[in-house]
């Protein structure tokens, strides 16, 4: 997204999701003590619970931005209602929905953990 977008701003709300509750868990945030855009884009290359989704808009929300939008490469129908469903105002975008999610709340047939994935754990 930098590159095509070169000059906007980033930064970073790490949430992970707690494997046995399936609920988002905030370890770090340091978003500037006021708004600084008008749009944020919400980066992340999986909806599954839609849980993180939501609780990284509420902080957005909480922090003033107004127009969020959600980018994300594969979703869970479950995740997208989520997310629509908490924040109506908030576009999805997504390059796939897959089937559904399984019962410890993964992607099927998705790609396996995204974090695994990028940093090889």
């Amino acid at each position: 997204m930098q590159e095509l977008l070169p000059n906007v701003q980033v930064w970073h709300i790490g949430l992970y999701r707690d494997e046995k509750t399936l609920r988002p868990v905030e370890y770090y945030n340091r978003l500037p003590t006021a708004p600084t855009v008008q749009v944020c884009l919400v980066l992340d290359p999986m909806l599954a619970t839609g849980g993180s989704a939501v609780a990284t808009v509420d902080i957005l929300k909480r922090w003033g931005v107004t127009r969020i939008k959600f980018l994300g490469l594969i979703a869970a129908p479950e995740g997208v209602e989520r997310l629509s469903r908490a924040h109506p105002d908030v576009p999805i975008h997504v390059a796939a929905v897959d089937e559904r999610l399984n019962e410890i709340g993964f992607i099927v047939p998705g790609l396996g953990d995204a974090g695994d994935r990028q940093f090889g754990t």
